[in-house]
């Protein structure tokens, strides 16, 4: 190993691999699952040989003994995975607001498979995250991902511990602001859900007799789809500028 670098030079190596690997295989549009594995880690292995002149110059020696080495390796994963996860999580507001929509437009039950989850999802929200990840490409978001990479070690250097407590903060931060959004984005069909039921419900009482499932129930999936397609223009750009305020937060 020696004849083609240093050991530093190795260790350096993978301590910024092990951080952009696990960033890489959680990161939104890129890190797909229906991306194939071996294409994500040799984009990660791209980036790495890229960014070590960039970031390179903050790794402390190689420690002493293996059990240093380990720490150190686990250290840069574990903050890999906080920052992905980070930025996967928010993509979850999209298919809440789907699954919300789909609840009150009574198409709950048409379940498809969902590519970004590899677990059966509502049609919306389906498309609904195929959407932000359309967005995210069509915006040049994905720019700012590795703008958020290099910030990350001004942020996270290699000399200080994992921040765990302040990661497991944010992350329920995230979680609560990912389900509010997803209801306001939600919102518009939820209102007219509300109007429409409570309009149907005096139908019922004033004529008993009408039959008001068979009526309403159509017109409560051609309703909601309407408003849903009416309003998914201004769902995307709410959508957009809440994620590039998530991802300014790294970048």
């Amino acid at each position: 190993m020696e004849h083609y670098a240093t050991a530093q030079q190795v260790f350096v190596a993978g301590l910024v691999f092990a951080r952009l690997g696990a960033i890489v295989m959680l990161m939104p549009a890129l890190g797909e699952t229906f991306i194939p594995v071996r294409i994500r880690l040799s984009l990660a292995l791209l980036l790495a040989m890229v960014m070590l002149p960039v970031v390179g110059g903050g790794v402390p020696p190689i420690p002493s003994d293996v059990s240093g080495v380990a720490v150190a390796i686990i250290k840069e994963t574990a903050i890999g995975l906080m920052i992905g996860g980070i930025l996967r999580i928010f993509m979850s507001s999209l298919v809440a607001a789907g699954e919300i929509v789909s609840m009150q437009t009574t198409l709950a039950f048409a379940q498809t498979a969902n590519p970004m989850q590899a677990a059966p999802s509502t049609t919306l929200g389906t498309f609904l995250g195929l959407m932000g990840l359309l967005l995210i490409m069509t915006t040049n978001l994905h720019h700012l991902f590795l703008s958020a990479i290099v910030r990350s070690y001004t942020i996270f250097p290699f000399s200080r511990a994992a921040p765990l407590a302040d990661a497991s903060d944010l992350a329920i931060q995230t979680v609560s602001k990912s389900f509010a959004l997803g209801l306001q984005l939600a919102g518009p069909v939820v209102a007219m859900s509300l109007i429409f039921n409570v309009a149907t419900g005096l139908v019922g009482r004033v004529m008993p007799q009408f039959q008001i499932f068979f009526v309403a129930t159509p017109l409560m999936v051609l309703l909601g789809l309407s408003v849903f397609a009416l309003s998914l223009g201004t769902i995307g750009m709410v959508w957009i500028d809440r994620y590039r305020d998530l991802v300014g937060l790294f970048g």
